[in-house]
């Protein structure tokens, strides 16, 4: 690595573009990060992948701006089905619930092929990054080194990546195995290796190589990771004998809830999931029977054990991915589906996997380098979980990162993102452990000979309707941290709420609901008023303002906001005031009965050009002529002549919930002293006379 060839440096190097990898540079074009992305593969998403959207996920892509698009292309879900056999045999529907938990959000789950999603994903970043943030395709990491010395030194490039592009003879071209339609059997299995890496690692440098060096290295590059292998990370877990296989078709079928997301337990030949897809197309998830196994691959290369251990206890070889044919899963469909009858048509993907479920037992090293998603932890698709989790292990990680690279707080925020998702990474495996078997089982039959030693339908029905609501990805709950001021349950499951906002969990996202615009009247969601461009928000709940002391808290805030000591201190000079802090007032003082004016300045700044801002204000209850009322003080549980003050993430996780007046915001100052750096030797350019028409369509965190 010492030889002569091109040499860079970025703060952020992006292994794996991915969804999860694709969700960190979003983060960091949105908020205006030197990144660059890497792919070892030349071509973009193969057909099929992952497809499940749940309700967390969508809420975060309403937050970066292209929610409406999952909501006009996928297919939304309505109804869960179950099926399992009769006395006789055949399978009938014992259930029907509601697919996703009422209430929970006001997104619920979809399906929709990844490409869209990694497009819009991708059009997000070449916005926000003035087209300069393209993923780079066939370009293959090849070394990592570390530089110690610098790891404490924040303006420093510690790590170095040595990468080679790709020619066409060299690119990491998927085995298909003899299929003629594209499938993703090249990725499934237990001891996957790229064969052409070897032979590329002892060639010669030369200018098809680049050394890369980067402040923080973000690892997204799916289970075979190459950056968790640099790290000598492990994976840690165990492969079951259960193996099924994937088909993305349009279905030929009398089977009538094929337009239903259903699971099928059939007495003797297996398990169906059915998902329903966009346009015609279902896919379908198909427990496989006598799958032929290869002898010489019993290791696992993620942890060292065995690859696969059946429910007797033998010791089995890895599957044999070329004998899995679309033939061979669609005879064991047809059976698993009698009576009734089955074919298909269109086929557009199809894969085999062998279920597993492994955890990382870190997901960092030195503070500077990371890995998320499929790199740190992998499980069955069941449950719709792979993408999404992944996608929100980068969320996490992503404004953090945004935030050290700009100076705006301490590198110890990072060390938070280990320490939270690790523990939603480990409730995920421990999820997936009992619903995957379940699904897996044989079902209990009635009145059948044995049929006690088997899976009971109704624990399963009632498993799947408890799973929802963590599978939603709303209920995350982070623990205490520099990041999260609560105090710690024994009981993990116990919700840690406060007296100021009785319905509001603190280290969970913060629920939407309705608001209105004071100077507008426009109702809008409390969520779309707080989109993720990397700000803090301290939303100022100030109850009535007819309040002598309701108004007087208020003037207190507002006159902090305009002092030094405010949140000016964590802003560069000549940034806007609301670049690193936003400060959203929603008050419970009928509409019509106060006028903007009654709010002192603070609450409503003017910008370097003399500009009011209008959307800091709005009015919590009330009634909206076309939208109807909303009272988001009741749905908060936040008492009108009180008020509080709640500290936003900018993910929109609550940090901390405070009274409003002198004594609240003495508790935000020393929250946020814990973590954020002064910037009052941080000057930049002023610009007061520049147009600036473009404004909405740039990164806005201290600019």
């Amino acid at each position: 690595m010492t030889h002569s060839i091109n040499t860079s440096e970025t703060d952020v190097l992006i292994i794996g573009a991915g969804p999860a990898g694709l969700m960190a540079a979003c983060w960091l074009a949105r908020t205006g990060v030197p990144f660059r992305i890497v792919d070892k593969r030349s071509a973009k998403i193969f057909a099929g992948q992952a497809d499940g959207l749940q309700s967390r996920t969508l809420e975060v892509f309403q937050s970066f701006g292209f929610g409406d698009r999952a909501e006009k292309a996928a297919n939304h879900f309505e109804d869960m089905c179950f099926w399992s056999p009769n006395e006789k045999g055949d399978i009938i529907r014992k259930g029907r619930n509601p697919d996703s938990v009422q209430g929970i959000s006001r997104f619920t789950e979809c399906v929709i092929h990844q490409g869209n999603i990694e497009q819009w994903i991708t059009d997000s970043i070449t916005k926000w990054s003035q087209g300069q943030g393209k993923v780079e395709r066939a370009t293959l990491p090849l070394k990592m080194s570390v530089d110690e010395s610098l790891i404490n030194d924040t303006s420093a490039y510690p790590v170095s990546v040595l990468v080679k592009k790709l020619n066409e003879d060299d690119e990491a071209v998927p085995e298909q195995y003899g299929a003629k339609v594209t499938n993703g059997l090249y990725r499934q299995f237990d001891g996957d290796q790229d064969k052409f890496y070897s032979d590329l690692q002892d060639g010669l440098l030369d200018d098809t190589h680049e050394l890369i060096k980067c402040k923080y290295v973000v690892g997204s590059d799916g289970a075979h990771s190459w950056v968790r292998k640099q790290l000598g990370i492990d994976m840690i877990g165990d492969t079951t004998d259960f193996v099924w296989g994937v088909l993305d078709m349009v279905p030929l079928t009398d089977f009538p809830d094929i337009r239903n997301r259903c699971a099928i337990h059939s007495k003797d030949a297996g398990s169906i999931m059915v998902i329903p897809r966009e346009r015609d197309l279902v896919r379908l998830y198909i427990q496989l029977h006598e799958v032929p196994r290869l002898e010489d691959t019993t290791k696992s290369e993620f942890g060292g054990g065995d690859a696969a251990v059946s429910a007797k206890g033998s010791t089995t070889g890895r599957v044999d991915r070329s004998k899995i044919t679309t033939e061979f899963i669609v005879k064991q469909a047809q059976e698993i589906f009698k009576p009734y009858t089955f074919d298909i048509t269109d086929l557009d993907w199809f894969t085999g996997y062998q279920i597993g479920q492994r955890v990382s037992p870190q997901f960092q090293a030195y503070n500077r380098i990371f890995i998320a998603g499929d790199a740190c932890h992998t499980h069955s698709p069941k449950a719709g979980q792979g993408m999404n989790v992944s996608m929100m292990d980068t969320y996490n990680l992503g404004w953090k990162l945004a935030h050290v690279c700009k100076g705006l707080a301490k590198p110890e925020i990072l060390e938070t993102y280990e320490a939270e998702r690790i523990q939603i990474a480990r409730d995920l495996i421990a999820f997936d452990h009992k619903l995957s078997r379940m699904f897996s089982g044989r079902p209990m039959v009635p009145n059948s000979e044995g049929s006690s030693d088997g899976v009971d339908m109704a624990e399963f029905q009632a498993a799947f309707k408890k799973g929802a609501e963590f599978a939603s990805g709303t209920i995350v709950d982070y623990a205490p941290s520099i990041l999260e001021v609560k105090e710690p349950t024994p009981n993990v499951e116990v919700q840690y709420y406060t007296k100021y906002a009785t319905k509001v969990g603190v280290g969970r996202r913060l629920d939407s609901s309705l608001i209105q615009s004071q100077a507008e009247g426009r109702p809008w969601h409390l969520a779309d008023r707080i989109p993720s461009d990397g700000r803090w928000r301290v939303l100022n709940f100030c109850g009535d303002i007819k309040n002598p002391e309701l108004a007087a808290a208020n003037k207190e805030l507002s006159c902090f906001l305009l002092s030094g000591d405010g949140f000016a201190q964590y802003t560069p000079v000549n940034a806007r005031t609301d670049s690193v802090v936003e400060v959203l007032t929603i008050h419970a003082t009928p509409r019509y009965e106060c006028e903007g004016t009654d709010f002192p300045q603070g609450l409503w700044p003017k910008d370097s050009h003399g500009r009011n801002d209008y959307w800091k204000i709005y009015a919590g209850i009330g009634t909206s002529f076309h939208k109807g009322p909303c009272d988001i003080y009741e749905f908060f549980g936040i008492n009108t002549n009180k008020g509080c003050y709640i500290i936003l993430r900018p993910d929109g996780y609550v940090s901390h919930i405070v009274p409003v007046g002198a004594e609240g915001i003495k508790e935000i100052q020393q929250f946020f002293a814990r973590f954020m750096l002064p910037q009052t030797q941080n000057v930049l350019q002023k610009d007061a006379n520049t147009p600036d028409t473009d404004r909405f369509f740039k990164p806005v965190l201290a600019v």
